[in-house]
Formats: C-alpha cells, structure tokens, sequence
C-alpha cells in the first residue's frame, strides 16, 4: 500500500526522507553494529548523536548562547508543571493567556502552585481569536507570563509575540516550533512537546533562558527542577534516546531543505491555498477571525453536518487521513505541519471541490 497523507494533529506525519534514512540505520547506526535505541546513553555513540541534535537544533533556530536546550521526557503536558516549579522562585502569581483548550490545561496544573491572573481571554467568542497586545492585563509583579501561540484543536495562532516588558515570557510552541524563523530572545522559556513538527512522540524540547534556571524550591523533586537536567547535559536519567535520534534527524533534514525560512514559506503557502478553498466556497466554512488563522491547524465544517462521515470515508478512500475534527468542536480539521507536503495540501483542496460538487 502507498502511504497516505495524514493529516493527524499528533502523532504527525514525519519527512519521508528522514523515515527512509531510519530504516537504514535502524540495525546497524553507522558501523556500531547497534540499534540507536539499543545503545547507552552515556556512550560515545549516542553522545555524538545528542550533541549534534542540539547543535542542528541551536543553528537553524539561532539560539543565543545564554540559553540552555533540554531534552526531557513527559512531553509538553510535564511542562505545565515544571514551568511554575521553576519560574515562580518567591513569587506567588502568574500570568496566563486563555485561548482555548491547552491554554486552560496549562492554567489549570499553574492553580496547583500559584495564584493564575488569566491576563486574557477569548472564551466569550468561543475562542475563534487571540487577544490583541492592548487586550492584555498583565501584572508586572507576575513570575512569568504564559500563552499558547498556537492551539491545536481550535486553530487559533497569535500573529505576534506579546510584549511582556520585564517578565519572562514562557511559550507552549508545541505545534508551531520549527514551522518558521522566531526570535527566541524574546522569550523566557520555549517548551514543546516532539509529536508535530519534531519527530515521534516521548520528548519534550525546552529551551530555557539560563537566569531561570537554579530558582526551583528544595520542596521540588530533582527531576521536576531545570537545574538538575541542565547541569547533567539531559542525562541525569536514561533519555528517551530513539526520539532524540529521530529529532536530530528532523533538525538536519530542516537545515538541509533551507532552514526555518524555506520551512515557513511552504507553510504558508499551504495555509493560504488550504484557506482559499474553504472562503471560496458556500459549502466549506472556518470560524476563526482571519487574523488569528493557524498555519498548522486548519478547522473547517461542511454545511450539511450530515454529510460529514461520507466526507471521512471517501477522503480515506482518496489517501487522505485523519480529517475528523477534535471530539470537542466536532467538523474537520487538517494537521499540515512541515512534514505534510504540498502536494498533499493541493490532494485535499482538489478533493474538497469535487465533494462539494457531488453534493453541495
């Protein structure tokens, strides 16, 4: 069977390229004479391949000095915990941004630890938009000010980095990171989770301003602190190594394809063509304001809701998987993180219309 394109939010599609080059190196990693997950993470062979993720990782997405690189496990969910374990130091609030479902998980795991001042909201329009910077109420006491810049399941991304001032700004970039060039100076603290635009599931990427690292309190256990896993270079425990390996993969495949400038150009492009489609038609429809349009997650709902399982199936039919929107907002909703080639985009667009014609 040829392989399809899978629009999934995560696990998402990985470059074809890199799987190929995986399956070659999946007996035998240059010569060992093992398997990459077989190997121990302290020996000489997974630690070239560590120390070349995080320099791939460090050149494409220009990562200043000042800042450590993370490799740990648990995901970006782990990190809605570890943020305030390590950023709140005596301080006894944060600020949150509300945008939708990852945003109210992140608010609700901060509750645990300090009081959250929800700095903005946009659940009185049901999340179809991000604040703008002059909508936000943050308090300059604050430990540190958290937002989702792009939420996965409602399809909602910022269109800018809001300006905190003095306060560290923390980013759940789980589902944007490595889609374009940021600048990750502006920030505190980056976390994400690898299912999207990074590799398998099993890791998660933080990237941590090195003046907030130390500030945990002795209550916090040792591998919940920064500092631990910093100063042990990710090795404190056993790492999640495949996922590591197959993440250096993905960044020398990014550098490779032209960086994080080439990588947004396509994404946008397949966002535009993708959303072109939809506004183009009566029978096709997205609920975000234009303005705050993810270029990763694309919801969409069909007119007639009762046409919604035939439209599944005969996109499955046509190689196109994983369409089904999140169970909480219902519709459609296509994933097109780097890995989705283009060519995958224009086979959903091509599809939409001649389904709208057989039943609009």
């Amino acid at each position: 069977m040829s392989r399809v394109f899978n629009f999934s939010a995560g696990p998402a599609m990985v470059p074809e390229f890199v799987l190929q080059q995986a399956k070659e190196e999946l007996l035998d990693w240059q010569g060992s004479g093992m398997s990459v997950m077989e190997m121990s993470h302290r020996g000489k062979e997974f630690m070239s391949i560590a120390e070349q993720a995080e320099a791939d990782l460090r050149e494409i997405m220009a990562i200043p000095s000042n800042y450590k690189v993370l490799f740990l496990q648990g995901g970006a969910s782990s990190q809605f915990a570890m943020v305030p374990m390590n950023l709140l130091g005596d301080k006894g609030t944060a600020d949150y941004i509300n945008t939708g479902a990852w945003s109210k998980k992140a608010i609700s795991e901060a509750k645990r630890y300090c009081d959250v001042n929800v700095a903005a909201t946009t659940a009185d329009n049901n999340f179809t938009s991000a604040p703008a910077q002059s909508e936000l109420n943050l308090n300059k006491d604050a430990a540190y000010v958290h937002y989702t810049p792009n939420e996965t399941i409602g399809g909602v991304e910022f269109s800018y980095i809001p300006d905190t001032g003095d306060v560290p700004l923390v980013a759940d970039l789980s589902s944007t990171i490595l889609s374009r060039p940021i600048d990750v100076s502006k920030y505190g603290v980056i976390y994400a989770g690898s299912q999207k635009n990074i590799g398998p599931a099993g890791l998660a990427v933080v990237i941590v301003r090195e003046d907030l690292i130390g500030n945990a309190k002795n209550s916090v256990p040792a591998m919940f602190d920064y500092k631990t896993h910093a100063d042990a270079e990710s090795m404190y425990n056993t790492p999640p190594t495949y996922t590591w390996y197959f993440a250096g993969l993905v960044f020398s495949w990014i550098k490779n394809n032209g960086g994080l400038k080439a990588m947004g150009e396509v994404n946008q492009r397949k966002a535009e063509k993708l959303y072109a489609a939809i506004d183009n038609s009566n029978f096709y429809s997205n609920p975000v304001d234009k303005i705050s349009r993810s270029w990763m997650n694309v919801p969409f709902i069909l007119a007639n809701s009762d046409l919604d399982s035939a439209f599944l199936s005969s996109a499955k039919e046509a190689g196109l998987v994983t369409l089904k929107g999140h169970r909480s907002v219902g519709g459609m909703r296509a994933s097109i993180y780097n890995a989705m080639p283009e060519a995958g985009v224009d086979a959903l667009v091509n599809f939409m219309a001649e389904f709208e014609k057989l039943n609009g």
